[in-house]
């Protein structure tokens, strides 16, 4: 047989296969019509807990009197917490440290390296307080017993489900709505729910600053309020004719 013989029944061999795949390019359906839109919902309750961070800073010649000094003053501080009533699980230790305290030359004494002059100690304690009313007479026992470094106030909830729940359902009827009036300003029909996927937002904790108070001074004032629990939904719809 001759090449160019040999060559042509080669092509007709492999025309059909692929004639059938172009074909099969040609006959694959194509994605269906989509809108993807984005639905707010949230949910307030009032808050039954509250997280507080209780910190105390000492300073001495050495590292030891440092820490013996705010070893002292947070005993007090846990003591005080548990005479509340607050239940060993609901206090925890969130952070300690040891560190140098320097003196920097001053700008006529050049190329002198810094000078320790003494040591800090820290040593913060976190505390989850079931009883909301309680949180401004804690806070004044504490600042009295020593605690001196502001943390924070998380006023929260022990099982947010049934906010987030409710906020969910409000995300899913926000997103809908607006696929509704989207898909009717186009002319178009709206189909079923292809995908959906959500974001959640929890309260923030509030700063509060600790300041020295006079043993008899009244409690600290503290509102609570409510906590907004926040969702967002991302809903994919098919659209019809």
């Amino acid at each position: 047989m001759k090449k160019s013989t040999l060559k042509a029944a080669l092509a007709a061999l492999a025309l059909p296969a692929f004639a059938h795949s172009a074909a099969f390019a040609q006959e694959a359906p194509r994605p269906a019509p989509r809108i993807i839109v984005t639905g707010q919902g949230e949910a307030a309750i009032a808050p039954d807990m509250a997280v507080l961070t209780l910190g105390v800073m000492r300073q001495a010649d050495t590292a030891r009197a440092a820490l013996d000094a705010a070893n002292a003053a947070m005993a007090e501080v846990t003591a005080a917490m548990k005479a509340e009533g607050i239940a060993d699980r609901d206090l925890q230790t969130s952070n300690f440290s040891i560190s140098p305290v320097y003196v920097y030359p001053s700008s006529d004494q050049q190329g002198q390296p810094p000078k320790i002059t003494g040591y800090e100690v820290n040593n913060t304690l976190t505390v989850r307080l079931r009883e909301i009313a309680k949180v401004g007479a804690v806070l004044d026992k504490a600042v009295t017993l020593g605690v001196n470094q502001g943390g924070g106030i998380s006023f929260t909830n022990d099982d947010p489900s049934a906010a987030l729940t409710e906020a969910r359902v409000k995300a899913v009827k926000d997103a809908t709505a607006k696929a509704k009036t989207l898909a009717e300003a186009a002319g178009v029909g709206l189909g079923k729910v292809i995908e959906i996927s959500e974001q959640s937002y929890m309260p923030q904790p509030v700063p509060y600053a600790m300041k020295a108070r006079d043993a008899a001074a009244a409690s600290v004032p503290v509102e609570a309020g409510e906590n907004a629990y926040r969702v967002d939904v991302n809903v994919t719809f098919e659209l019809g004719q």
